[in-house]
């Protein structure tokens, strides 16, 4: 077993003083956006045995286990974070698989460097992922129904968007809800600034369920995004409840702490709320135009005192256990890699006393206990 040192992303939109408030640490001023755990080449956890990344890369089956290696190839096939945002993250879709070998190849076919800022591909996976609000968690999740988005829309009484809300009256679901974000990314850039900054200005005169939207027109003004967003469902966890964000479900997180788990990857389409590249086509191709509630999930508990988020894939499974003072030491022993991550308490896994925002890293089939009070997320693999 080996406790993680993991780096801190300073991310422009993350908070100052949320990450810092868990660990008990003062804060720098400075936003701080994400802790990785994990073996991620950007920003891999270091162990007493050097970087996690290398570690496994030494000896692949002894640390993730022959099952793993077999379905995943020889590396961590998730990466754990702390997410802290402070402002709003870009408003983005992630491929499934298919497209991502697609359009992977094609990339590398055409030569695009793979750090080129207008590259939409940078490996050949998909990403889903989940967020685990450990505060009030604020973020946008799939797509409202179409009905819904265009009274939404009027509400605010812009003229300019009436024919947005026109679109979304007239047409099938599917066919709507393309038309008006290929509408809204397509528009003239000095028009659409105009009608988000009208638009911004009645968010913020209405308040209620506009004032979240309000405040992202703030942090981006003139964003087509600010538009974009408004086609989305507007979710808001409290702590313990997650969402899990599957391929080509567009999402954005606004505000607030949470664990985040995802399959290794670092493909990202974006739609807005970012001066990074935006490809409007290849997100037309990969998002999916399809409207419904956002699916919050709340854990199953079992016999054992394991609470778990149920999710649709493989590459990562996570849990938490709430320990009370004198509970009986817990055996998490599995026979695939395990990242435990302290959120609250004092626990202890095996020998080691964790710290909120601690964690260590078990090789497949290490005997590990849990013992101790607080709480601790489990991230592993289903395989």
């Amino acid at each position: 077993m080996d406790r993680l040192t993991n780096t801190v992303r300073p991310y422009a939109w993350g908070s100052t003083t949320l990450i810092p408030e868990l660990l008990g640490t003062a804060p720098t001023g400075e936003p701080q956006a994400e802790m990785w755990m994990g073996a991620h080449p950007g920003a891999p956890s270091q162990t007493d045995r050097g970087a996690l990344n290398d570690v496994i890369a030494a000896d692949p089956a002894g640390e993730l286990g022959a099952p793993v290696v077999d379905a995943f190839g020889p590396r961590l096939p998730f990466l754990l974070k702390l997410l802290a945002a402070g402002a709003p993250l870009s408003l983005q879709v992630h491929p499934d698989r298919a497209q991502a070998q697609e359009g992977f190849a094609a990339e590398e076919r055409a030569g695009i460097p793979l750090d080129a800022p207008h590259r939409n591909y940078r490996d050949d996976n998909h990403k889903p992922e989940m967020i685990c609000a450990l505060t009030p968690f604020d973020g946008l999740c799939g797509f409202r129904p179409p009905v819904e988005a265009a009274d939404f829309i009027a509400g605010l009484g812009v003229d300019s968007l009436k024919p947005y809300v026109d679109l979304l009256h007239a047409h099938p679901e599917e066919a709507a809800l393309r038309e008006v974000l290929t509408a809204v990314l397509s528009a003239d850039p000095e028009e659409m600034a105009h009608t988000v900054g009208e638009a911004a200005a009645a968010a913020e005169r209405l308040g209620g369920p506009y004032a979240a939207f309000a405040g992202i027109a703030h942090h981006f003004p003139g964003d087509p995004g600010v538009i974009a967003a408004m086609l989305l469902n507007h979710v808001q966890l409290q702590p313990g409840e997650a969402l899990f964000l599957g391929a080509g479900v567009p999402h954005a997180y606004l505000a607030g702490l949470g664990v985040e788990i995802m399959a290794t990857s670092d493909n990202v389409l974006r739609c807005g709320l970012t001066p990074k590249h935006v490809d409007v086509p290849e997100l037309l191709r990969v998002v999916r135009f399809e409207a419904g509630d956002p699916g919050v999930l709340r854990p199953e508990a079992s016999p054992s005192g394991e609470e778990l988020y149920d999710t649709p894939i493989d590459e990562f499974r996570l849990s938490r256990y709430v320990r009370s003072e004198g509970a009986a030491p817990t055996d998490v022993t599995a026979g695939t890699p395990q990242i435990l991550l302290a959120t609250a308490g004092r626990p202890k896994a095996g020998e080691l006393a964790l710290a909120p925002g601690e964690s260590v890293f078990v090789p497949a089939g290490e005997k590990v206990e849990l013992s101790g009070s607080g709480a601790v997320f489990r991230a592993t693999v289903v395989a």
